[in-house]
């Protein structure tokens, strides 16, 4: 039993409740709504219940302990030996009692659980019984994405595996096989799958399947995503919500949605194969890629860099790992300071597992037998790091990996922002001197966070470095006390300021350097000052404040619902200024209402894809 102060357990920002952290009271016996969470951390990302806690409704917390901790323990194990849940996910190292100034508190931490174990539910019927978790609590999946779940466990019938009845050869598209094969020649001129012909060739790939237990014999899923023509693969018996998207943003015109755009429109053959030619072919060159690689005229590289590899590896997990039955298609938006990767679907390995490496879970592992026969894609479980590694080497803010449900959704962001502006470094170094050198990799980057902007938040933080949100806070509370930043506040609403302020090697006060000015995290501080009492001669600079400040909500309300409040907290901005803005946005259609009570303070909004 671990004993501890009150004041040293709650300050920490790990212990505020959110997406990973939830309190409930347990007074005198384990509340019903604790397997609901159980369930939702379960088949979300994992988390940590704290029993004997309430958070009021100003957001402090009210430590009040449990009365007995051993009969609730007992009452723990009891259950989940029983048939209450599926599954028992908790060992003994996962559940602490810990003594805080005479009050008992249980801590039980609920790790992810694996895709061949998910759904994790409550009772005997999974339809009814399974929970995840967002932002707004615990929400009960509906029977689409339950269906999903168990489709994703299996390893003998990977998703694209599936014979498509009643498609054949006559529904692919014969110029899209025959440029892989051409591909694949070039590759490997002597490989022996080149000596079939078209359906031998596909059933070496795996998009011809015959399956002994049935007798069946067929086109595969994979087969028609990656050859199939476009009203073929989208046909009502098929995949209907199938949907390929590229965009650029290259203009400073907020007017102008998008600059240059590839998706199935009838235009091409919308499979995935084209998709990915002519993708790859914008990827070469354009703003923050300084060295193009070059292409034949079938498409393949001849000379490369790291990063135009990394950009491959990106796009094509992007397919491969893609629930093409899901909802919103694989969308690849690029601007001049970031590529976004978006694809439907869950990770089927948790984010900590993807940083490390080493292990392969593929949703659609013909699709990537078809790729990597061709060098492209990664079965190795190195992709994510293979890309971290290449925008390390430019030193680059870190990819930005993240998860939303409903719809489910991968987002993959990599930023073409430096981590290490030389005005900057200087300044640092003047600053600090000789500590100066020896910061971390990781310390560094926050550093220089801190140095390009008035404040930063552990939040802020989280979509720059490759490290969990708890780490996150541990390493804030280091370079405190290394004299690099000073705390202001207390809880998840602590920001931190470089110690002599931020740095502005502009004489005039102002950022230094088009890398600088394309920081995500300077475009949302310019956003947050935005006044909103400006005088008539303050107009134009008003209205490009205030569209600053839209772009900003718009990304952080992309594929999850935010109330005001989040939405301020994350922006740095007062709630009430937050409402007018949201209020505005909503007229103008950018933002979607989770419900109709305007008036509801639990009231939450999404960005409005279709703007």
């Amino acid at each position: 039993m671990e004993k501890r102060k009150q004041i040293e357990l709650f300050d920490d920002l790990s212990f505020y409740e959110g997406l990973q952290v939830e309190y409930k009271g347990a007074k005198s016996d384990l509340p019903g709504s604790l397997w609901e969470t159980y369930s939702a951390f379960a088949n979300t990302n994992g988390g940590w219940i704290w029993l004997g806690i309430t958070q009021r409704d100003d957001g402090t917390l009210d430590m009040h302990g449990v009365r007995d901790a051993h009969k609730q323990l007992a009452n723990l194990w009891s259950t989940l030996r029983s048939n209450k849940v599926s599954l028992n996910l908790i060992a003994d190292k996962d559940v602490q009692v810990i003594e805080v100034e005479g009050r008992s508190l249980i801590k039980i931490h609920v790790p992810r659980a694996d895709r061949r174990e998910r759904p994790v539910y409550i009772g005997l019927d999974p339809y009814r019984g399974t929970y995840r978790r967002s932002h707004e609590g615990d929400f009960l999946c509906n029977r689409d994405e339950v269906t999903r779940m168990f489709a994703d466990q299996s390893d003998e019938e990977p998703a694209d595996s599936k014979i498509q009845e009643g498609f054949g050869m006559a529904d692919l598209d014969a110029s899209s096989l025959k440029q892989y094969r051409n591909l694949l020649a070039s590759r490997s001129p002597n490989d022996a799958w080149l000596a079939e012909d078209d359906k031998g060739l596909l059933t070496k790939l795996g998009g011809w399947r015959s399956d002994r237990r049935s007798g069946k014999e067929g086109l595969t899923v994979a087969g028609l995503l990656m050859f199939g023509k476009t009203e073929m693969i989208t046909a009502p018996e098929a995949l209907p919500g199938f949907h390929l998207d590229y965009k650029e943003h290259f203009s400073d015109n907020s007017d102008i949605r998008w600059t240059d755009r590839i998706t199935n429109d009838g235009g091409w053959e919308g499979n995935l194969f084209q998709f990915y030619m002519r993708v790859m072919q914008r990827l070469r060159t354009g703003p923050g890629l300084a060295h193009p690689f070059s292409l034949d005229q079938e498409g393949v590289r001849r000379s490369t860099t790291a990063v135009h590899e990394a950009l491959q590896e990106a796009l094509v997990n992007a397919l491969i790992h893609a629930d093409h039955r899901g909802q919103g298609g694989v969308v690849i938006d690029r601007w001049p300071d970031k590529f976004d990767f978006s694809n439907p679907g869950t990770l089927l390995l948790s984010r900590e597992q993807l940083l490390k490496g080493g292990v392969s879970e593929c949703r659609n592992k013909y699709l990537q037998r078809m790729f990597q026969k061709l060098g492209m894609g990664d079965k190795a479980g190195s992709g994510l790091d293979k890309i971290r590694h290449s925008w390390l080497q430019q030193h680059w803010l870190s990819p930005q990996l993240g998860e939303t449900y409903r719809p489910d959704r991968v987002q993959l962001v990599l930023p073409l922002v430096s981590m290490l502006p030389g005005p900057i470094i200087e300044g640092l170094r003047a600053r600090f001197v000789d500590k100066f050198k020896r910061l971390s990799k990781e310390e560094l980057q926050t550093v220089v966070v801190a140095a390009m902007n008035e404040h930063i938040n552990n939040h802020q933080l989280q979509k720059v470095l490759a490290l969990h949100r708890v780490d996150i806070t541990n390493l804030l509370r280091g370079l405190v006390e290394k004299g690099f930043l000073r705390a202001n506040g207390n809880g998840r609403g602590t920001q931190y300021q470089l110690v002599g302020g931020p740095i502005h090697p502009d004489p005039e006060g102002r950022k230094s350097g088009s890398e600088l000015d394309r920081s995500t995290m300077s475009t949302d501080k310019a956003a947050m000052s935005v006044d909103m009492s400006a005088n008539s001669d303050d107009k134009p600079r008003t209205r490009r404040s205030l569209e600053m400040l839209e772009q900003a909500i718009v990304r952080e309300a992309s594929g999850e619902y935010l109330t005001a409040k989040e939405l301020a907290d994350r922006l740095n901005l007062g709630v009430s200024r937050m409402r007018q803005v949201i209020y505005k946005m909503g007229k103008k259609g950018l933002l979607l209402p989770l419900t109709t009570k305007t008036k509801d303070p639990k009231q939450a909004y999404t960005a409005n894809k279709a703007k």
